[in-house]
């Protein structure tokens, strides 16, 4: 659709039709004999035709793949809210002639009443909190969990309607049986969803799709920015020029596939944009030399290119809701997701304190480093530390090395009192953080994000020079041999085999898989938990045999 905003104006103006055509036949004395009757019946037919248009949207969008439906479905919620409310108010004027005790008494003479109004009061939390902004104020899991009260409105709306009719029930009837579908569509898709869960572990199965839930689709590169030498921002927008098709928090992150050589690649990035401004979202991405991902990001990809996408996803995040004071710990390009959270914050205006310490090689390498010095300066609540590793035989007067913990206690008062969001490398986040607890600061108040490219395993057992081992992928039926420095997931895609994967760096977890036999070393497992552990769970991005190995792949 070439103009959302368009769309989104026609349907507003359809939206107003229905009520306009009821005043100007009451005007011109055109609604019956019992205009206040008629005008009754026709805003309560009006309410469960758009509360069904609102049930149909995400059906409708999920069966097709038209996913810029979804803009579709708050207004006509929040038409159904008015027909609604039109409903009520126009029985309650006209009928009772705003006699609040006569209406009482007429709702306990008619039980339809009780259930009509019950529904309208369950729509007002659903108006009141349809904004953007309410979305991400109440988080968008808590918003979904909310906005579930529909299918109650819906069930409500239709027995209401069947309990008011005294003899031809076929109209409230054909509307229970739209509902019923609609519903129906949920629950089967709940129960589906469940039937992809886990198995136990003698029937265990891997190939969970991780991206259930978030939003699948097309975003278009509006602008690129050389953010330092090696690192530049993508900006992406949706392609009907509206705002994104999908909410996110500060400090998640998006997948992006891409075909690079023939062949998907599937790569996770930070959005180191806010949710604030939800008209586009933003990634910073470092060229790397061996990064495949990247380096076709940087050297391909260029201005008003479609891009697939896969968002939101990620815990960490920080709202503001959460402490009074955070602090923040970045490492070259991990400046990112903390990137996403300061925006955030500062756009809200919030009263906390933030301490961000942000460590990088040269003065080349600070990302963002003009927008943050001019936070600084604006925001007193905001307190920004730079420190150089590779200051030496420069003008650089700041402060040098890597972030420890006579810095730690200098810059940020009352160090073990508030939470702690790392983003870096993977020594930098495992050096940082067991010095974080050497100063007292709680497990649970570190939260850590690791970035960059894999290098082979640091061997847990020294293995001879050329020495290598057979891997066989039982259900491809396929083997090969290999040696110590590469992974069971680069062997797998020079042979073609068919396994999902995204960061590469044994985060994401979409390349788990169970191991049937053998053994294997890897460097980082934040992936898995106790359960994968127990049957044999590996992550083939980070697994490098020590002996023959066999996987269910």
């Amino acid at each position: 659709m070439k103009d959302m905003r368009f769309a989104k104006f026609v349907l507003f103006i359809n939206g107003l039709v229905p009520g306009s055509l009821l005043l100007w036949d009451a005007y011109h004395g055109n609604a019956g004999a019992d205009p206040v009757n008629y005008a009754i019946k026709t805003t309560g037919l009006l309410t469960l035709i758009f509360l069904s248009l609102t049930l149909l949207v995400t059906p409708l969008r999920k069966i097709s793949g038209i996913n810029w439906l979804f803009h579709f479905r708050r207004r006509l919620g929040l038409f159904s809210f008015f027909y609604g409310l039109a409903h009520f108010s126009i029985f309650f004027a006209f009928d009772r002639v705003l006699n609040l005790q006569d209406t009482l008494s007429e709702m306990v003479r008619r039980p339809y009443l009780i259930v009509g109004s019950l529904g309208l009061l369950a729509m007002i939390p659903l108006a009141a909190t349809s904004t953007n902004s309410m979305i991400r104020r109440m988080n968008p899991k808590r918003w979904r969990a909310l906005h579930r009260l529909v299918y109650f409105v819906a069930i409500a709306g239709v027995v209401h309607f069947y309990m008011q009719v005294k003899s031809d029930t076929r109209l409230p009837i054909a509307f229970g049986v739209v509902i019923a579908i609609l519903l129906g569509y949920r629950v089967g898709i709940f129960f589906l969803g469940l039937l992809k869960k886990p198995l136990p572990p003698e029937k265990i199965s891997v190939q969970t799709p991780l991206d259930a839930g978030r939003w699948i689709g097309q975003l278009q590169i509006k602008h690129i920015t050389e953010e330092t030498q090696d690192v530049s921002t993508f900006r992406m927008v949706s392609p009907e020029n509206g705002e994104l098709p999908f909410t996110h928090l500060p400090g998640q992150y998006l997948t992006l596939s891409l075909t690079i050589a023939g062949r998907t690649v599937k790569r996770n990035y930070t959005i180191a944009s806010t949710p604030t401004r939800p008209v586009y979202c933003e990634v910073t991405i470092k060229r790397e030399k061996k990064g495949l991902v990247s380096r076709h990001m940087h050297d391909q990809i260029k201005e008003g290119d479609m891009i697939q996408v896969t968002a939101a996803a990620g815990q960490f995040t920080f709202t503001g809701a959460e402490a009074s004071r955070v602090a923040l710990l970045a490492a070259g390009v991990g400046i990112t997701p903390l990137m996403s959270i300061l925006r955030y914050l500062t756009d809200q205006n919030w009263g906390g304190e933030i301490y961000l310490i942000y460590s990088c090689k040269t003065e080349g390498d600070i990302i963002f480093r003009e927008e943050i010095e001019k936070l600084q300066r604006r925001f007193p609540n905001f307190h920004l530390t730079l420190t150089l590793t590779r200051a030496t035989g420069t003008s650089w007067n700041g402060n040098v090395g890597r972030i420890d913990a006579q810095l730690l206690m200098r810059v940020i008062p009352g160090v073990t009192d508030l939470p702690f969001y790392l983003c870096g490398p993977t020594e930098m986040i495992k050096a940082t953080g067991d010095l974080l607890q050497q100063l007292g600061v709680a497990q649970a108040n570190i939260h850590t994000e690791s970035f960059g490219i894999n290098q082979p395993a640091t061997a847990n057992v020294t293995l001879a020079i050329g020495t290598t081992f057979t891997v066989t992928f039982k259900r491809s039926n396929k083997m090969s041999m290999i040696d110590g420095t590469r992974s069971i997931l680069e062997l797998a895609e020079e042979l073609a085999i068919g396994v999902d994967s995204e960061c590469r760096s044994g985060i994401c977890g979409r390349c788990k898989c169970q191991m049937v036999s053998g053994s294997v070393q890897m460097e980082i497992q934040e992936a898995l938990d106790r359960t994968d552990r127990r049957n044999n769970i590996i992550l083939l991005c980070q697994a490098r045999v020590l002996d023959d190995v066999t996987v269910n792949a």
